[in-house]
This record gives C-alpha cells, structure tokens and sequence, in this order.
C-alpha cells in the first residue's frame, strides 16, 4: 500500500487550478477558507441564497437552535467567545458564519443567488461544466459539493395541499411577515424542526394543532444563558472557549451512546422523566415513544412537553386522510379549520448531489451510480466522478459535523494540492477500494443496535441502507482520512507542455 500524509503545502505548484463550490454553508465556508490559506485564490464560491449561512440561512423559524453546544459546533481556527448560551440560536450561529466569511476574505468570491442546477464532467479537457438556473455555465478543474444532508426541501405527499385557501408556510422557509397572533395555526409534523418552533409559536396564536405521526424521544438541555460576567470572562481570555471547547469534543467524542446499551437507557430513562412534566396522562401516552432512544435522531428541548399543558394546544396523533381548503381532514372524519398550516416535515437528507443532476465520466449519472443509495470512499470522493469532493457526504453524520467538515477538507485540499503540485488532469477513486470501504462501514452500522431498529428514521434510503451515519467516533474519521492511499486511487497526468 502506497500512503501519503494529508497535509496542503501551500501555493497553487503547477497549475493554477479552477475550483467551484457549491454552497455558502458551513462546509462551504470552511473549505474557501482553507483554500485562501493554503495560497489557492482561482475559486467561486456557488449559492442559491443570498448570503452564507447554508442551513442557517434558511431556516430561521421561530426557536431555530443548533443541538450541538456552540463552542464545539464552531470552526477550530476560529473561536467565538461572543457565544451567549450553550446552545446558540439560529441569529447567532448565522452572524458567526457571516463573522467567518468577511474576516477571511470569501464575500468576494461568491455568486449568490443562482443555485447549480447541474455539473457535467468533460473527458476530453477534464474539466466540469456546473449549469446555473440562470443558464449561466462555470468551467472547473475542481468542484467541492458543500450542499451536505438538509439541501433539499419536498413538500410532504399529502393529498389537497394545494388545495388550502390559508396560508402555508415551510419551517425551512418562514415568513416573517405573516403574524400568528390570534390565528388557529395546524403544525404537521413533530420532529426536530417542530419541537422546537411549537412551543414559541405557541405563546402568540390563538389555538394550535400538532399533527403527530409518531412520538420522539425529546430530552431536556443545559441551555441556561451565559451570564454578564460569564460573557465578560469569556471574551477577556479566549482560552476559556477553547478549554470548553476540548472538554465538549472528550465527552461527545467518547461518549458515543447509540453503542453502548447501559448509555442508552440512561437517555431513555431521562426522556421518560422529562414526559412527567405532561400533567395529562392519556396525552402523555400519546407523547411516549415506542421506539428506542437512537433509532430516529435524538431531539433535546426544555419547553416542548410541557407546551402540550397550555390550553391553546391540541395533540393531533390520528392519520391525516387528506388537506381541505379550510384545514386537515383525518382518517376519523374531524375537519379541523385553521388559518395557517405550517409544514415542519424535513429534508431529502439521503440525496447529497444526487439533489442535482451530476454526469461523470462516461456520462454516468450519479442517481444510476447510487442505485443502492449514497455511497462514497471515506464520504468525500465516489468512483466515477473525478476531482470531484463531497463535504458532509454519505456516512459522515455523527458528533459534531463542523468538526468532520474540517477534516473533509483537509483530505480533499490534499487531493487538491497534489493536483497542482504533480500536474494531475484528475484523480478518481477506484470502485473497488470505495466497495471495501463501504463494507466496513456498513459492517460498522450493522452493530449499532438503535440505528437498526425499525422506526422510520430519515438515516436509511428508499433502498433501506443506512446512508447518512458515521459508526465510529469523530478521531476514528480524522484518522481515517489522515492520509490519502494511492492504490485507492486512478490517476492522469496533464499533457505534456
């Protein structure tokens, strides 16, 4: 086996090479940054919105928050000590990100508002050509998909959607300009996105239904704001950040529940104590999960159970037959009227690029190359589809993702680097090694026992893979892709001058 470290030595070497990033996100951002630092300055960053963000600017629902604490869920090169809780919201996570960009230079680099529509590899010149929705076209030699697990945003398939005459509203998409207050408000949908919008909208709208398909385990947070002189320490010596910072990245990363059985139950333990706070014990049964804690991604808030006590606020666990013009209609026949539906029902998360259309080399399309589902070697690079590097790709959810996204990309600034320094038309996984990988992941999973268990979970494709989760902990990963294995990988040299 013929290894090489993952390090970037800097400068462009011998070729200038075109780079193109799809999202302004998280990874996105993080991956523009490293290129400036590593001397790389030939790249667009592509985003549909307007601004960075990616997740974090679209989703601004009322409650919006980052279950990973702030100081972890953060870019280590660059401490935050304006972080006001432990779990920061939806606002402060953005204004970080926006913090980021500007300090280092991205803005100029970024073409908002024009999403990639399509990303078509070019054999003879080895080059992607990325087709905007405008028509505009991008010609690269490289192209970094940041577009992770929550780009993609169906409507649920609920017959008469179209058909209600009141207003509806996305979670991922709210609209600030319609005020609740007073209105009867039907929220379908009860998992990460509504347990924490529920009990703020709660407070303002005249009467609201939750429409429940299937009971969460909800757990509560240490979220308590950081008081003034807690801010004032913390911005007087930055290294009290980064000492919670390796306190938080120690525990997440050795606690890792969802393999231990005794840790499990300690969590379910702690969710049946947190259902207690529902006074009423019939809906109280109807809030109980029936699943094992892990087996669908775990939900923490300190308000939304005890939401379900005010008088304004309807649980709704009967099928939905269909959408009427006045409101939802159930399997029982109850119409119930509202003025305003919200639909806090999720994201394509098992999709990745294949959200877009994404030709490679013998113009296989990546939908046919993911038959089975998502798949890819070390969740960064898929065979077939050269110079191509995927960020918060398949099997790499787990702990948290800003720390994973910074080792995504030191691996494919490695590639990236060896590209410029050795003169490389392009470098492409072989099928055989991503196979072998995959198999070890998969044999990863399989001894998961919560990830395992039948619940519906957004983790599996239609094909029933587990496509999403990483079964091992954050420094398994980062010492995965430490180093790049040259026999995993086919490579072409550029003609010579």
């Amino acid at each position: 086996m013929s290894t090489q470290p993952v390090e970037a030595t800097g400068g462009n070497g011998e070729r200038d090479l075109r780079i193109a990033i799809i999202g302004a996100g998280p990874g996105g951002l993080c991956a523009a940054i490293r290129l400036r630092q590593s001397g790389f300055e030939n790249f667009t960053v592509l985003e549909k919105g307007s601004g960075v963000g990616g997740t974090w600017y679209h989703n601004r629902y009322p409650g919006c928050a980052c279950d990973i604490q702030s100081e972890l869920y953060s870019f280590s090169f660059e401490v935050n000590t304006e972080w006001t809780r432990p779990y920061a919201r939806q606002p402060e996570i953005l204004r970080y990100m926006e913090h980021c960009a500007d300090k280092y230079g991205i803005l100029p680099h970024c073409r908002f508002n024009d999403a990639v529509s399509s990303a078509r590899w070019d054999e003879e010149n080895a080059t992607w050509t990325l087709t905007t929705e405008s028509g505009a076209e991008v010609t690269a030699d490289v192209v970094i998909s940041a577009l992770g697990m929550f780009n993609d945003v169906p409507l649920p398939e609920i017959e008469g959607l179209d058909s209600f005459e009141g207003k509806t509203i996305h979670s991922s998409r709210w609209d600030w300009d319609h005020d609740l207050t007073g209105e009867t408000v039907g929220v379908i949908g009860s998992a990460a996105s509504a347990v924490q919008l529920v009990p703020e909208i709660a407070l303002e709208v005249g009467q609201l239904y939750v429409f429940q398909r299937t009971a969460n385990w909800v757990l509560p947070k240490e979220d308590d704001p950081y008081t003034p002189e807690e801010m004032a320490a913390r911005q007087a010596d930055p290294s009290i950040v980064m000492a919670r910072r390796d306190e938080l990245f120690e525990q997440v990363d050795t606690g890792m529940a969802f393999k231990d059985p005794e840790r499990q139950a300690e969590m379910e333990a702690i969710g049946l104590r947190a259902l207690e706070s529902v006074t009423d014990p019939e809906l109280r049964a109807k809030l109980t999960p029936t699943h094992m804690w892990g087996c669908k991604r775990p939900l923490f808030h300190n308000e939304y159970f005890t939401t379900y006590n005010r008088s304004n606020v309807e649980l709704v666990t009967g099928a939905i037959e269909r959408i009427t013009p006045k409101g939802v209609l159930t399997v029982d026949g109850t119409e119930l009227v509202m003025d305003t539906m919200v639909l806090a029902t999720g994201f394509s998360t098992t999709k990745y690029l294949s959200a877009i259309e994404v030709i490679g080399r013998g113009g296989l399309h990546i939908n046919d190359a993911w038959d089975d589902g998502a798949t890819a070697y070390m969740g960064i690079t898929t065979a077939g589809f050269p110079n191509l590097f995927m960020l918060y790709g398949p099997n790499t959810n787990n702990g948290s993702i800003i720390t994973m996204i910074e080792y995504q990309v030191d691996y494919a600034l490695a590639h990236i680097q060896r590209l410029a320094d050795q003169r490389l038309a392009w470098v492409d996984v072989k099928a055989e090694p991503m196979a072998d990988y995959n198999e070890w992941v998969q044999e990863g999973i399989s001894e998961i026992r919560p990830w395992n268990a039948s619940c519906n979970g957004y983790y599996r494709s239609p094909s029933g893979r587990i496509v999403t989760q990483w079964p091992h902990n954050m420094t398994t990963f980062k010492d995965q892709t430490a180093i790049i294995d040259d026999d995993a990988y086919e490579v072409a040299s550029l003609p010579a001058d």
